[in-house]
């Protein structure tokens, strides 16, 4: 066959029957759909086994009842989204999970909000990612979580106090603070005074004097919760779900649908400039980066049933060179009955070639620089 090894002498003999080209045309349909489908199937089975054997945790987006933490400031500029927001539905949708917000915004045009008891709609602009990707790249925004000390910064006033790691800064002057994201607003409101942390530590309550300075700046950061903490402490309520070996299949079935109806949404805004989505395009840096400075398991498993699944996806691309533009000859051939000229073939596979490599040499130009 006329492939990337662009073997024309052997093109040039008579076919012999053991040969692709002497096939019929269903058969070669099946044999260059072979890989794709096979990439289809490994994704799904990965996604059932690791549903048996981990399960599904989420965090419900009814949990968030006091609303989101905006951790990225474009967000806050362009969208107009502000802490403490409920996020209620996405194009009208109401999402299920935290998860799905993060992920369905991208794909919308509007956002309502319960804001101080009133019900808003947001707009969200169409270059939203263009805009992420040249900011942070830091999330959208979190759950909001409780201001417990992570770490304290020398010289500033939490340095020459009594604070220590792990205490948890509930209120100063006994003004409740309930949340990390509450604690500015406050204690910058008592700049130049003599206060009272009230903090909660193993469990006991206690007061630290504390004399706030202009800048209002204590000199803390806060502990990165996991989400099982988030549990434990009684903020928010995780939901796990667990799969017998049965249900691990069908379920494990529409994970990896998902996966790909939304990473064909992601390939529509890397198409359109107006989103500046294609600024975000990723080479063998982005990949290895996808598994995590630590090893673990389910994150290996779930990153290569992904992987898998976007190989199929990119594979059946009708561009020559990849099964997808093999693919589309066939089915000319199939409609026309008649087989495309050779030269043709040829011409075509080189130009898809030279488009993939010229994708692999864009794709991975900040990795070449390092």
């Amino acid at each position: 066959m006329i492939d990337e090894s662009m073997d024309k002498e052997q093109m040039k003999l008579p076919p012999q029957p053991w040969e692709f080209r002497s096939k019929p045309t269903w058969q070669r349909l099946i044999i260059m759909l072979g890989g794709i489908i096979v990439n289809v199937l490994v994704g799904f089975l990965i996604y059932s086994f690791v549903l048996m054997g981990y399960g599904e945790k989420y965090l419900p987006a009814s949990e968030l009842k006091n609303g989101v933490w905006c951790v990225n400031d474009v967000v806050t500029e362009h969208i107009g989204l502000k802490t403490g927001d409920k996020i209620l539905t996405i194009n009208g949708v109401e999402p299920a999970t935290f998860e799905d917000m993060q992920e369905q915004i991208f794909y919308a045009t509007k956002l309502d909000v319960e804001r101080n008891g009133e019900t808003i709609t947001l707009e969200i602009p169409t270059d939203l990612i263009g805009k992420l990707i040249e900011g942070s790249r830091c999330p959208m925004f979190l759950p909001r979580i409780p201001f417990t000390v992570g770490g304290i910064k020398d010289g500033y006033v939490a340095g020459n106090s009594d604070l220590k790691l792990k205490d948890q800064i509930v209120g100063v002057n006994n003004q409740e603070i309930k949340y990390y994201d509450q604690f500015k607003d406050v204690f910058t409101s008592f700049a130049n005074q003599n206060v009272e942390l009230n903090v909660v530590r193993d469990g006991q309550k206690m007061n630290i004097p504390i004399l706030v300075p202009d800048s209002a700046i204590l000199g803390v950061s806060p502990y990165q919760y996991s989400v099982l903490e988030l549990e434990k402490e009684g903020v928010y309520k995780t939901k796990t779900v667990t799969y017998s070996f049965f249900a691990a299949f069908p379920r494990g079935v529409e994970v990896a649908t998902e996966k790909l109806v939304n990473y064909y949404k992601q390939f529509k805004l890397m198409l359109n400039p107006e989103t500046g989505a294609y600024k975000g395009m990723g080479g063998f840096a982005t990949i290895s980066k996808l598994f995590g400075s630590e090893w673990v398991w389910q994150n290996f498993w779930e990153k290569t049933a992904w992987i898998s699944l976007i190989l199929a996806f990119m594979n059946l691309l009708p561009i020559p060179a990849l099964d997808g533009g093999h693919v589309m000859f066939l089915m000319y051939e199939m409609i026309t009955r008649r087989k495309p000229n050779e030269k043709a073939m040829e011409y075509a596979q080189i130009a898809g070639m030279i488009l993939l490599l010229g994708f692999m040499l864009y794709a991975n130009t900040d990795f070449l620089r390092f």
